[in-house]
């Protein structure tokens, strides 16, 4: 495991080389019984590819055209442009983080109304994100809440495929 443990900018740089302790002293509120790394880290792509089923390219609206972002959303960090982009995925707001029969959700996370995070949820009622240049995780969706990633902001859904 690694010895220390920095935090980029959100979808810019990444994480790399730590393990389940780093993570939950990171996120103290994620239950350790719903928490498994299950991808080997990778920097190909970041949190918000990982929440719209992209493991090819990282997804971000920075105004330099480095991230992939959908044409016709404007390339600014805000919930709304978030939402726009995956929009162009078929997902639409929804009221409810429960597991649905025939939804897939995502979930945002934003700190003082910029975007943070995108999490995926599981067809077991879990949810999975990708932890910047490092792995995939499986965890509880509020226990990333906190100083890391900020607050729940939104949650969207679509028809599974």
């Amino acid at each position: 495991m690694a010895t220390s443990l920095l935090w980029p900018l959100p979808g810019r740089n990444g994480i790399v080389n730590i393990g389940v302790d780093e993570i939950l002293s990171a996120f103290p509120a994620l239950n350790p019984e719903k928490l498994a790394i299950t991808s080997p880290a990778t920097p190909l792509y970041n949190c918000i590819a990982w929440a719209g089923g992209d493991t090819y390219r990282k997804w971000w609206p920075d105004v330099t055209r480095i991230g992939y972002w959908p044409k016709g959303v404007p390339r600014i960090e805000t919930i709304t442009a978030f939402q726009m982009a995956f929009e162009t995925l078929g997902f639409v707001l929804c009221a409810s983080d429960r597991l649905e029969d025939g939804q897939e959700k995502i979930a945002f996370f934003h700190k003082d109304k910029i975007p943070t995070h995108a999490a995926r949820q599981l067809p077991n009622g879990l949810w999975t994100s990708k932890l910047g240049e490092s792995f995939d995780v499986a965890h509880d969706l509020h226990g990333l809440e906190g100083a890391q990633y900020g607050r729940l902001a939104l949650i969207m859904q679509r028809a599974t495929k």
